[in-house]
């Protein structure tokens, strides 16, 4: 059962707001004072704190300030329940690692959707991510699972992308972080010998184009649409702003990115040092998950063109090799598709 922490100095208030949340199913915990307040967050570990501001001895600043420092209470999710509306008493409980703020007088429904809320948040935080490109796709998927995106991509009309349609460009300024509703978009960067080397494929899902907008700098790649896609565009500031707004989940974001260099590192070791065999394979697999996550069999139904783009060899060497896994019965060929019926033994391959 989840444990609420609720922290005020007014008995009426903290009765009420006790028993609110006892009905909805939730332990309650309560404290008279802040002092109270911070030892029973630390002794307890409550799943989320419920703490008026102005209270005597020690405020509901204080008590903020005191559990983020300790390391067993800084991740406790933490909703401030006061009178206080003017916005700089607002901004300087945010920046002090506040997650939300109730005002009073409330009501009940507002009081459980914002715990709620919080408590998927923290859900999602105490998720364990790949230190990849795919952990961060994972990531922002929960979140929009949440509902956390909600208030934003809900603002958003979708468009519609034809294929071969560019969707950013490299060199040029972000000015979007685009959602893939539907469709298969790959990015990729150019050779100086004039071919094109495909350095990410996206499904519907997938998120687009974050890393220039937290980094703050042009695009590397450029992405264009395999084939008609819709797309939502949530533009840069509102996407800052919600990462700006929450420490938690932009601490976790970033730490993640930071680490999918490791991903990037092995992708190209394997594109110097393993035989042509095993690249292709590894791209079969990788491109068939990528685009078939919930299928046994999988269909890679993009060109032999941006499949050796992927591996990173000539079209006509990549032709030779689906060839080779043909009649070796590791993959089937149907009206120009490529059908992968065991991805195990592409997976396995010792040569």
């Amino acid at each position: 059962m989840k444990s609420i922490l609720v922290i005020d100095d007014n008995a009426g208030i903290r009765e009420n707001t006790a028993e609110i949340l006892e009905l909805a199913g939730y332990k309650t915990l309560t404290a008279a004072n802040g002092k109270e307040g911070v030892d029973i967050a630390i002794r307890e570990k409550p799943s989320v704190i419920v703490c008026d501001i102005m209270m005597p001895e020690l405020d509901g600043y204080g008590v903020l300030h005191l559990l983020r420092k300790n390391p067993s209470t800084v991740q406790i999710p933490f909703i401030f329940l006061t009178a206080k509306t003017e916005r700089s008493d607002l901004r300087k409980g945010m920046e002090m690692g506040a997650d939300d703020y109730i005002t009073k007088p409330f009501d009940e429904i507002e009081l459980l959707n914002a715990i709620e809320t919080r408590l998927k948040k923290a859900e999602i935080l105490d998720n364990k991510y790949a230190p990849t490109d795919t952990g961060v796709v994972q990531f922002m998927r929960d979140v929009k699972d949440s509902g956390l995106l909600d208030k934003l991509t809900n603002q958003y009309d979708v468009e519609y992308y034809n294929k071969k349609q560019t969707v950013y460009q490299e060199g040029k300024r972000p000015r979007y972080l685009y959602y893939l509703v539907k469709g298969k978009v790959k990015a990729f960067r150019p050779h100086p010998d004039g071919k094109e080397y495909i350095t990410d494929l996206f499904s519907a899902g997938d998120f687009m184009g974050y890393l220039p907008l937290l980094e703050d700098k042009n695009y590397d790649t450029t992405a264009t649409v395999l084939e008609e896609a819709e797309i939502m565009q949530i533009p840069k500031d509102d996407f800052l702003q919600m990462m700006h707004h929450d420490m938690n989940i932009a601490a976790k974001f970033i730490s993640i990115i930071t680490r999918n260099v490791k991903e990037k590192e092995e992708r190209l070791l394997n594109l110097a040092y393993s035989t042509l065999r095993k690249r292709v394979a590894k791209a079969l697999v990788d491109i068939g998950e990528k685009f078939n996550a919930n299928s046994p069999r999988k269909m890679i139904a993009i060109s032999r063109e941006d499949i050796a783009q992927y591996v990173g060899t000539a079209t006509e060497s990549l032709i030779r090799m689906l060839s080779d896994f043909k009649s070796e019965n590791l993959i089937e060929i149907k009206e120009g598709k490529i059908l992968i019926p065991e991805m195990d033994k592409l997976r396995n391959l010792l040569y």
